[in-house]
């Protein structure tokens, strides 16, 4: 098979990687692409917004599968527009995509379908939106209706904060994903990620994992596209799994299907546990970054052959294995994200600290400049690492991360903490 992969961060570069090592791949290429993706790819350059543009590519190279990585191709329709050309596609159309592109859609099919989640109100307005925060009270959380590439959420402690969050908003900070506004109530427990791979009918549960948002230790500052994560999750047991796929899931895809939009590809649900089950959080309709960095570590089974089977609606035939193994991702990031930050700063020594057993490095917004390694966006590096318990994972992903030479890059120290803590 050839196929495309779209996308050109850390997460396309685990699924290069994987799928890379399928038997039935003949040629795997990836637009645009990465420094690091092109040891498993060939990048193309490629407009991935020119929907036109990719289905000729697909035809002259005789794509057999097109897999979408990030969220935004995705919402502006290249599924509908590969499937009408007759290209198989991994991914949902942009009507199931709405489960990611509009937090207020998820919001009234979960009210439509009785899925556990927070309550929440729609606002068009700021002054709406402020005047039911301050009858409401905090803790409380805002967020951006639309895509805001993992920034668009604030965990307001004091209803002052919820209101600036609301300014932000409505005043740009987040473009046109800001123009509306969701106000939820705040969930107590403990967030985890859950994966499934669906056809449109079925749902295969894939695994759990738990990623860390915020850039500060300890879970503080403000939120991020993700500082690191690991798998599995130890807060989802067996039975909290069976809770989700029962109550959250399936009726989705059951609700989905009955709107006229089957959702086919990976449907990502961030929970929170709580005292009295999962709740969800939010929807997202590919794989997370960076919790598919620890995934595609994890996974036994030949990838290729299980988005294929998703993509012809055939999961009921198909299972997905795991190593019993911990994995653990820790993102190297340059200083000053998720504010303003400087690119092209040199990164060295990549290939020694990438070479120890179990270890991976994926590049995630890097270039190649005279040669060298250089930074060319806010997450950089995805260091991940396999080890018998989360803690062996984490002492082997920080010991890459100090082997690589880069002044202008910054981590956080201590991903996985919760897990560490529970189970060492």
């Amino acid at each position: 098979m050839n196929v495309l992969l779209i996308g050109s961060g850390g997460r396309e570069h685990a699924l290069a990687w994987k799928l890379a090592a399928s038997p039935i791949l003949q040629t795997l290429y990836c637009a645009p692409g990465n420094p690091g993706i092109t040891r498993n790819a060939l990048c193309v350059e490629l407009d991935i917004d020119d929907h036109a543009a990719v289905v000729d590519f697909c035809r002259d190279n005789e794509i057999s599968l097109v897999v979408v990585g990030p969220e935004a191709p995705l919402v502006a329709g290249i599924a509908d527009d590969l499937t009408k050309a007759g290209i198989p596609v991994f991914g949902p159309t942009a009507a199931a995509a709405r489960l990611e592109g509009s937090k207020g859609f998820t919001k009234d099919l979960c009210d439509r379908y009785k899925i556990p989640t927070g309550a929440y109100m729609r606002f068009n307005n700021a002054p709406k939106a402020k005047a039911y925060i301050r009858a409401a009270g905090a803790p409380i959380v805002v967020k951006a209706d639309g895509l805001a590439a993992g920034k668009g959420v604030t965990v307001a402690r004091t209803v002052e904060e919820a209101c600036a969050a609301v300014e932000d908003c409505f005043e740009g900070a987040f473009g046109e994903a800001g123009a509306e506004v969701l106000v939820e109530e705040f969930l107590e427990g403990e967030e985890a990620s859950f994966f499934c791979l669906c056809d449109g009918e079925n749902a295969l549960p894939l695994t759990t994992a738990q990623d860390h948002k915020a850039v500060g230790e300890g879970d503080t500052g403000p939120n991020t596209g993700g500082m690191g994560a690991y798998s599995p999750a130890p807060v989802m047991t067996d039975a909290m799994i069976k809770r989700t796929m029962d109550e959250i899931i399936r009726p989705t895809l059951k609700g989905m299907a009955e709107m006229g939009a089957p959702f086919t590809g990976v449907l990502y649900a961030g929970l929170m546990i709580t005292s009295e089950g999962p709740r969800l959080i939010e929807y997202n309709v590919r794989f997370g970054d960076p919790e598919c960095q620890a995934l595609m570590m994890r996974l036994k089974d030949d990838l290729l052959l299980l988005l294929k089977a998703a993509t012809d609606g055939m999961l009921w035939t198909t299972s997905a294995r795991w190593r019993d193994d911990a994995a653990l991702c820790v993102v190297m990031a340059s200083k000053g994200y998720p504010g303003s930050y400087a690119k092209g700063s040199v990164i060295r020594n990549l290939d020694k600290a990438g070479a120890a057993q179990d270890v991976e490095i994926f590049h995630a917004g890097t270039a190649m400049r005279d040669g060298e390694i250089v930074a060319n966006g806010g997450r950089v590096l995805g260091v991940t690492a396999l080890g018998r318990t989360v803690g062996q994972a984490q002492r082997k992903a920080y010991e890459a991360v100090d082997a690589i030479e880069w002044e202008d890059g910054f981590c956080r120290r201590d991903i996985g903490w919760r897990a560490i803590g529970r189970n060492g």
